[in-house]
């Protein structure tokens, strides 16, 4: 029944809304919003074993699917195409899926949300495998298209997620993890593209950052694997190399057109004095992570 979902039910802090005046009413949802944070530090040991779950599956060459319709479904999107340039990951690797396809990011398609076939056919649709690992996003927790891509998930045999902002969720209870955070009602009666739809966009940042860290995506807290497609991280690009190794904008500007513009490859050509096919060699043996490969050098 929705009157049990706490994210339907009404903010007993925001009864008067209409009547608020603006300050008092972003004060309200400032306090509000900051609860989330907390909410979301309860599941930190579930959002620990989807990282690691995530990252084991790109380890073995599977994919992250995200499935979600309206909030839910963009925000999985929008985690899956932000993957690109800031690890420089194929776009197959995390692919987001949303009720309704690419007419939903903009406008809601009727009914597509009800469905549990949709959900079928989506996934049929990018030949989900056993290696594959489905996070299924909800608010709700309750959502027919994303129950329908998790039991389909389920007959394949690839690894499933879901995350949900009530708890005991349904979706919570088809899957091999459950991440349920409870962020109470919101400042406006189940709109839960509020402080719901913020928790789900941290919890999706939490999760790739962390697997994609985990696969050797980073030298300290640098991008190594940033995908310059613009001139502002082309030179973000290369202050990496600077801020990495230490050499001058020249020496690093000039490494990283040796390296085919690959501040990964520049920054490990640097530290080992090596050349570009030598670099790629390190870290293949290291496995991606930088500090590996560097190591090697000193065996």
């Amino acid at each position: 029944m929705i009157n049990n979902l706490k994210t339907e039910t009404r903010n007993e802090n925001t009864m008067t809304l209409d009547d608020m005046s603006t300050k008092t009413f972003l004060e309200i949802m400032n306090e509000e919003d900051q609860r989330v944070a907390l909410a979301i530090k309860e599941a930190l040991d579930p959002i620990e074993q989807a990282v690691n779950a995530v990252a084991f599956v790109f380890r073995n060459g599977g994919r992250l699917i995200y499935m979600g319709a309206g909030t839910s479904g963009r925000l999985g999107i929008l985690d899956a195409v932000e993957c690109v340039p800031t690890f420089g990951t194929p776009p197959e690797m995390v692919i987001g899926l949303i009720a309704g396809g690419d007419q939903a990011i903009k406008e809601a398609v009727e009914g597509a949300e009800d469905s549990l076939v949709i959900a079928k056919a989506d996934l049929k649709n990018i030949h989900l495998s056993k290696n594959d690992i489905v996070i299924g996003i909800a608010a709700s927790g309750r959502t027919p298209y994303v129950i329908g891509g998790l039991n389909y998930a389920k007959t394949i045999g690839a690894k499933t997620v879901a995350i949900s902002c009530n708890k005991n969720s349904q979706i919570g209870s088809l899957s091999d993890l459950k991440i349920e955070v409870n962020v109470g009602p919101e400042v406006l009666t189940g709109s839960t593209r509020l402080k719901a739809g913020t928790a789900q966009k941290m919890i999706l940042n939490m999760i790739t950052t962390g697997a994609m860290i985990a696969i050797g995506k980073s030298y300290g807290n640098l991008m190594v694997d940033v995908q310059a497609t613009n001139e502002k991280l082309v030179e973000r690009a290369k202050q990496i190399i600077v801020q990495a190794t230490g050499v001058s904008n020249e020496m690093a500007a000039a490494y990283y057109e040796k390296a085919e513009r690959k501040p990964k490859n520049a920054i490990v050509m640097i530290e080992t004095n090596c050349t570009f096919e030598e670099s790629n060699k390190r870290l293949e043996l290291a496995k991606g992570f930088i500090k590996g490969a560097i190591q090697l050098e000193e065996k």
